[in-house]
This record gives structure tokens, C-alpha cells and sequence, in this order.
């Protein structure tokens, strides 16, 4: 109980630094990484020593990452990864190949034993994949040719973890160990044999299972089964010698081919998150900031190599492997780190005696550093490779732009739909009955692909880059519509087409009606959230069943949409608002009786100073009578029931204007009927 008790105060204890630190580092425009970095190195065993040392923070942090990569697998299929072979073994086995072969022999004329120098140099040739996937995450680059090489070469990485790990007790056990180098073999041999079986069973299991799950409509257990998956593969992967983000990876890529990947990613992504702070804490603890005056030299050596020679090394067999100048400095700059995979070989290392404490902890420090660094790299990586290859840069991308015009029918009069998943999908159908010529445009191959064979106009392209939308005839189209799930690549869509052409309509379907009004702002002439739209549908077919005249039917409709859904915004949303959602950042209604001595009876509505908190009066009722937006110059009297419209955290305050004295509850509750 007491180490329960110890283990929950250090959680606090983070939780209140990290919220600190990240909130610093949003104010002054720096990735959130780089504030749980700092908040592990200073609360770790070599500064303040506020961070426990039994290894749970850690662990968290570690399942952290396996949610990541269980997010990131879901983004792909295994046709998908098959055709990544030629990056993840060609390209990754060079990168690390060639990396750890030239920090070996930097390393070696450091003097290092050359047996500690095949490990330093096996730690410095991984790169971190938390960060990387993170970052292109968020930048949303994950889906970009970059960031698919970058995927690549990472998931070589973590496959070649595993020879390190059967190199270090041989080179620490001399001959008896090399002895049993072919057992180990062997064994691994095996274990990837038994891999590939699991994943054949689980490619067979997975649909039928989530479909047995879903037909019971318990959303509980739907998470259990998730959380299960995921975990599972990961200590299958483990128990396998290998890493568990490649084992979550596996059952993600398993799982993409399922009708429920987009409800799982939404399950998993609270977890995701929460734990990855505090895996970047554990990755920042590592770091003695104690060596760094007395090792400073070799550190920053360490940290050039790995920065700028790492990013050197890629972009060179990148643009050997037929890419152009600029997707090859980006894919080197984003994998420019140190990995969270070299601390472990450090680790073994040490307690093997192949390297000193000193040696280490450059080493480690250096590694550190660069996975600071790398959050920083990875947003300027796009004006670092327009830096310095400005002109072949453009010119590859236009290039890719023309061919991709060429492939285009020179249509007119079209509908360019950006996002070719269910409502896209859905609009075309509609468009194709009608005559309507369309354009789509989508990154996932697998759905060009079939989409195309079976004669829809889909191109793989981005979106958001102006010169594919000028390639798709955005001066010739007649309108442009945005179904795209990720709300990044929405918002950086529609800014792109606004700023290419002035005039074309462009509607953007949106989940809900919390951005509305930020893609209105980017130039969004009409935004559809489905939510609203959901009601407005019902509404629409109860109205028809009633035999209302359509005119009417219509009229109230379009008198809807044009106010921007502003009667259907604001809600009562009950004591229980929606898992997930923060109910005081979302308009809504509440409704307020007044008693005879509260302070606004005897006063107008606009004495109240109510449009200073951003509340509006939706309607007053007063006996039988009710009026819609009220007159400000309006008295109120007792047992005026007054609906307010705003924010909830705006409404608690209005209410002690309203109230004066009398005690403020949070809703006014009907009172139960006496018998």
C-alpha cells in the first residue's frame, strides 16, 4: 500500500512539472517533447533525484510507445508493407549498416576497446522511433514520401536491434559464448518462424473477432479487446527477442484491414498520449548533466555525427535509391537522432563490462541531446531542404505535379473532391448518377488502387500542396470539397486552395461544429459539421411525414444553415456530458428561474452586463408567454425564466450576477411532484 501510495505522489508530482514545462514550451513556440525532456533530466537520480528508480515510470512510458506504433500500424496494410520491402530492407539495412560501420571506426580512434566500439556504434546508428512518428505525426507528414521512407528504414532499426543484442554476451563471454553462436541462431531462426505464423493466425482472427465483439454493443469491453491486442503482440515480439513497438506495429497493420480501425485509433489515443509523456520523462532521466563539463568535447563530436553526418549518410543512399534532393535531406534530417533502442544496448554494454561508466554516459548524453534536438530538425525540415536545394527541390515537385496533370483529363466544370474515403466516396456515386464530371484526390494507395480498377477518377495525391490542386484544374472547377478525416490536412487544404483561387466555393465536411468558425477564417465557404447535419436530416424527414408544406420544410432548413447552425449549437447537455469532450468549451443552453430576492429582479436585461462574459439571453418566459431574444431594455420580475446561451464556464458567472446572495447551484433541478 505504501509504495502504491509513494508510486501516486510521483505521478503527481510529473504530471504538475510536465503540465509546467509543456505549457512554457507551446508559449514560446517549441515542440512539447522537448519540455518532458527537460522535466526528466531535472528530476532525475543525477539532479534532483525526484524521479523513482524502480523502473515503473519507465515501463509506462514504454507501453507508451507500443500504443504509438499500435496508432501508426493502423495507417497501413500489409500490401502495404510489402511494398515497403525495398525501403525497409534495401535502404534500412544500408543506413544501419553504413552508420554503425563509421561510428565504429570514429569511435575506435577514440580509443575505445573495439569490442565497447561495436555497441556504441550499433546504439548511435538507431534512431528514435517515438519521436520521429510522433512528430511527422503532428506536422501530419506521416503519409508523405518522407515519411514513409522514414517509417521504412525505422522498422529495419528495431529488426536490427536484435543481432546487437545476440553480439554483446558473445564478445563478453570469449570463446565458451561464441561457442553457442549457432544455437542462438538457430533459435532465432525459430522465433521469427513462429513469428510469422502468429501474424498469419491473427490476419485470419482479427476480423471475425472484433465482428463477434461489435455484435454485443458493449463499448467496455471493445476497449478490453483493443487494450488485449495491442499488448499482446507486443509481448509476443518481446518474448521473441525482438522489440515490443514492432510487435503493436504488426497487430495495427493486422487490424488496418478491419471496418473498425478508425473507432480503435479513437480508443487508444487517450492512452497514447498520456504515456508518451512520460516515456520522453524516462528518456530525459537518462542524462547525467554532471558529465557534460568533463566529457564536453567528445559529446559534441557525438552529437554532430548523429545530427549532421546521420542526416548526411541517409540523404546520400536515399538519393541513391532514386529520389530527388529534397525528400532525401528530409528523410536524413528526420532520422538525425539518437534512438530510446541504443539505451538498452548501452545498458547491456555496462553490465557486461564492454564500456566504462565514462564512455557510457558520452554516449548516452549524446543521444540525449540529439533527441532534443531532433523535435526542432523535424519542423524545419522542409525549409532546410528549400534552403539549400531550392531550385532541383521545386523542380522535382512541379515535375511530380505535371506528370500528374498529364494523367489528368483535361476536364472542366468539375468537382474536385479531396479525401476519397466514405463521404467521398458517397459524393462521387451521387455526382456519377447526375453526370457530373469529379476529380478525387487521396493518399492511401490501396484505396486509389481499387477505387481506379473499378473506373472512379481517383489520383494519389496530396491535397494540400498547391501545385497538385492547380494540376487537378482548381481555376477550371466548378467546386472543391474537403472530406478529410484529419483535421490538419483539412485546415492546411483549404488554406492552400483559398490562397490559389480566390473565388471557387469550397465546402469542407467536419465532424462536429467546434471548427467552424477556424475554417470559415482559412477560407472555407460553407462548413458541414455531420452531426448537425444529422439533426437537421431527421428534422427534414419528420417534417415531410407531417405533411408540412416543402416550402416551409425548406425555408426553416436554409434559415439554419445560413445563421451558421447557431439555433443548433447551443444545447442542454445534462449532468453527463459526452466521454472525452470538455463540456466548458462547447456553447450551451441553461436555464434560470428567477426568485423574488435575487438581484436582477427589478433590472434590464442589459444592466446585467451579460455580453461581457459572451452570454446572449435565447429567450425569456414570463407566465405563458415566451419571446425569442428578448429586448435588452426588457425588467425583469420574479419567476422570469430566463435561457441563457454560452460557454459553461461563462454561465456559473452569470449566475452570481443574477443571484446576488442567494446560494448558486450549478443547474436549477426540477423539483420531484409531492402526492
Amino acid at each position: 500500500m505504501e509504495h502504491g501510495s509513494n508510486l501516486l505522489q510521483e505521478i503527481l508530482l510529473l504530471l504538475v512539472l510536465s503540465f509546467g514545462s509543456v505549457a512554457a514550451f507551446r508559449v514560446i513556440r517549441l515542440p512539447p517533447i522537448l519540455g518532458y525532456l527537460l522535466v526528466g533530466a531535472i528530476t532525475s537520480k543525477y539532479a534532483l533525484g525526484w524521479l523513482p528508480e524502480h523502473g515503473s515510470i519507465e515501463f509506462m512510458g514504454e507501453v507508451g510507445v507500443v500504443f504509438l506504433l499500435f496508432a501508426i500500424g493502423l495507417e497501413f496494410s500489409v500490401r502495404q508493407f510489402l511494398a515497403m520491402r525495398t525501403v525497409v530492407l534495401g535502404l534500412g539495412g544500408l543506413q544501419v549498416l553504413l552508420s554503425a560501420l563509421s561510428a565504429f571506426m570514429i569511435l575506435y580512434l577514440f580509443d575505445l576497446s573495439w569490442k565497447g566500439a561495436i555497441i556504441a556504434a550499433g546504439a548511435l546508428a538507431l534512431s528514435s522511433t517515438a519521436i520521429v512518428v510522433k512528430q511527422l505525426n503532428d506536422q501530419g507528414e506521416m503519409r508523405t514520401r518522407h515519411g514513409q521512407l522514414a517509417l521504412g528504414i525505422l522498422l529495419f532499426q528495431d529488426l536490427a536491434v536484435v543481432p546487437f543484442l545476440i553480439v554483446i554476451p558473445l564478445l563478453s563471454g570469449g570463446l565458451e559464448a561464441q561457442g553457442n553462436l549457432m544455437a542462438l541462431s538457430v533459435g532465432m531462426l525459430l522465433n521469427l518462424l513462429l513469428l510469422g505464423l502468429v501474424l498469419v493466425a491473427g490476419h485470419k482472427a482479427m476480423r471475425p473477432l472484433f465482428h463477434a465483439i461489435s455484435s454485443t454493443q458493449s463499448q467496455e469491453l471493445f476497449n478490453i479487446t483493443v487494450l488485449l491486442v495491442s499488448l499482446t503482440a507486443a509481448w509476443v515480439t518481446q518474448s521473441l527477442g525482438l522489440s515490443l513497438a514492432l510487435g503493436a506495429f504488426l497487430a495495427g497493420m493486422l487490424l488496418s484491414e478491419t471496418e473498425y480501425k478508425h473507432q480503435i485509433e479513437s480508443e487508444i489515443r487517450p492512452f497514447r498520449d498520456i504515456l508518451m509523456g512520460l516515456f520522453f520523462i524516462s528518456v530525459g532521466a537518462k542524462l547525467d548533466l554532471s558529465v557534460i563539463p568533463a566529457l564536453w568535447f567528445y559529446i559534441v563530436l557525438l552529437v554532430l555525427g548523429l545530427t549532421v553526418g546521420k542526416a548526411l549518410l541517409i540523404a546520400v543512399l536515399t538519393r541513391l535509391f532514386g529520389e530527388d534532393y529534397g525528400t532525401s535531406l528530409r528523410t536524413g534530417v528526420a532520422l538525425a537522432q539518437g534512438g530510446e533502442f541504443g539505451f538498452a544496448l548501452l545498458s547491456l554494454a555496462l553490465s557486461n563490462a564492454l564500456l566504462s561508466d565514462a564512455e557510457a554516459q558520452a554516449v548516452l548524453a549524446a543521444i540525449v541531446i540529439s533527441m532534443a534536438l531532433a523535435p526542432i530538425l523535424l519542423r524545419y525540415n522542409d525549409r532546410l531542404s528549400r534552403l539549400l536545394f531550392r531550385d532541383s527541390y521545386l523542380k522535382n515537385r512541379y515535375k511530380a505535379a505535371h506528370q500528374f496533370s498529364l494523367d489528368v483529363k483535361e476536364v472542366e466544370n468539375h468537382v474536385i473532391i479531396c479525401g476519397f474515403r466514405r463521404v467521398g466516396q458517397s459524393l462521387a456515386r451521387f455526382l456519377e448518377e447526375q453526370g457530373i464530371p469529379y476529380l478525387a484526390l487521396d493518399l492511401d494507395p490501396t484505396i486509389v488502387k481499387e477505387a481506379r480498377d473499378a473506373g472512379s477518377d481517383v489520383h494519389y495525391a496530396d491535397s494540400s500542396r498547391p501545385e497538385i490542386l492547380v494540376a487537378a484544374g482548381i481555376y477550371r472547377a466548378r467546386i472543391l470539397v474537403v472530406t478529410l478525416a484529419d483535421l490538419d490536412a483539412a485546415r492546411l487544404t483549404v488554406e492552400v486552395a483559398r490562397r490559389k483561387q480566390a473565388s471557387i466555393p469550397i465546402l469542407v465536411r467536419t465532424r462536429n461544429e467546434l471548427h467552424i468558425r477556424e475554417l470559415e477564417a482559412l477560407g472555407a465557404t460553407e462548413v458541414l459539421p455531420e452531426l448537425l447535419e444529422s439533426g437537421i436530416m431527421v428534422a427534414e424527414r419528420v417534417m415531410k411525414r407531417l405533411e408540412l408544406p416543402l416550402e416551409e420544410i425548406n425555408g426553416a432548413i436554409e434559415r439554419t444553415r445560413k445563421d451558421g447552425y447557431s439555433a443548433l449549437i447551443s444545447y442542454f447537455r445534462g449532468e453527463s456530458p459526452k466521454p472525452g469532450v470538455l463540456p466548458n468549451r462547447q456553447s450551451q443552453l441553461h436555464t434560470i428561474v428567477l426568485k423574488p430576492n435575487d438581484r436582477a429582479v427589478g433590472m434590464s436585461i442589459a444592466e446585467l452586463g451579460l455580453g461581457s462574459l459572451k452570454l446572449t439571453v435565447k429567450s425569456l418566459r414570463r407566465g405563458d408567454i415566451r419571446g425569442d431574444h428578448p429586448s435588452a431594455d426588457m425588467v425583469l420580475q420574479a419567476e422570469d425564466v430566463l435561457v441563457l446561451e454560452g460557454l459553461s464556464e461563462n454561465l456559473q458567472q452569470a449566475q452570481k450576477r443574477l443571484f446576488g446572495e442567494r446560494k448558486t447551484p450549478h443547474r436549477d433541478k426540477p423539483q420531484p411532484v409531492k402526492a
